[in-house]
């Protein structure tokens, strides 16, 4: 299998992309089996969180060049381009409004739609070994994958805006220093130290979770006031969540609230 997925301890799923799923990751026929597997743990009731990685010198290396080339002999372009565009857009929708914490455990190079997977999970930690490129430009071709949304809000605009023109490549300690990436970690520690985060991160209530990944990914596009009266409906939503009875009976019993048990 060119995708595999591992379940771990706490709810927590490992899904590797190997092999040609992570040198040639969009593709007709590995894109659609990379996104059964996320859809997979997004939609499993017992799995709070996925880890995402790859082998070797990549963690998803974008389109398959070749099957560009061909698809440019047979006047296809476009219509592969909306094919793959049409999973992977909507599959990176579900992974942003999703309660699932996705965390990408990055241990190479990530670029094109790869780097739009890596951006739209919740968190990246990565090996020395892990690069960034938007690989864009170099072919002609404007960025897709969410990356001209994601990493602005990670990095800044005019960052961004570099990145993007220059065409450039960033190595690890590049993606940390400009928050690009959460942690540095050892090659040995990269998936233990994003399972780690991933249990973390996927403690709390489903509400609490997709209520504050949805503010977040929102309040650039509201003024103060909306975002108030946007905060003060989904508060009163968790209100009524067997989460928000478990947190406040574990606060005044002086204990470590339990919320898998009530979702």
């Amino acid at each position: 299998m060119s995708v595999t997925s591992t379940e771990l301890e706490n709810g927590i799923r490992l899904i590797q992309f190997s092999g040609q799923s992570a040198t040639q990751s969009f593709s007709r026929e590995f894109l659609p089996q990379i996104a059964q597997a996320i859809d997979a743990g997004l939609t499993h009731p017992h799995v709070r969180a996925i880890v995402l990685t790859g082998e070797g010198k990549f963690f998803s290396a974008g389109a398959d060049i070749h099957a560009f080339a061909q698809s440019i002999k047979d006047e296809d372009a476009p219509q592969l381009i909306r094919d793959l565009t049409g999973i992977l857009h909507p599959l990176l929708t579900r992974m942003r409004q999703s309660a699932t914490i996705s965390i990408a455990a990055i241990n190479g190079a990530c670029a094109g739609g790869g780097l739009g997977l890596a951006l739209a999970c919740d968190a990246r930690i990565a090996s020395p070994k892990a690069k960034m490129a938007a690989s864009y430009s170099g072919m002609g071709l404007s960025p897709d994958g969410g990356t001209t949304w994601l990493l602005p809000r990670l990095v800044g605009n005019q960052v961004s805006r570099r990145f993007f023109l220059e065409n450039e490549i960033w190595d690890a300690e590049q993606c940390v220093s400009v928050g690009a990436i959460d942690a540095l970690v050892g090659d040995e520690n990269l998936i233990d130290a994003a399972c780690e985060m991933a249990g973390r991160w996927s403690q709390w209530g489903n509400h609490t979770k997709e209520a504050t990944k949805h503010l977040l990914d929102v309040q650039s596009n509201h003024d103060f006031e909306t975002h108030l009266k946007h905060e003060r409906t989904l508060i009163e939503a968790a209100g009524t969540t067997p989460a928000f009875k478990e947190g406040v009976t574990a606060f005044i019993e002086k204990r470590k609230p339990n919320f898998q048990q009530n979702e």
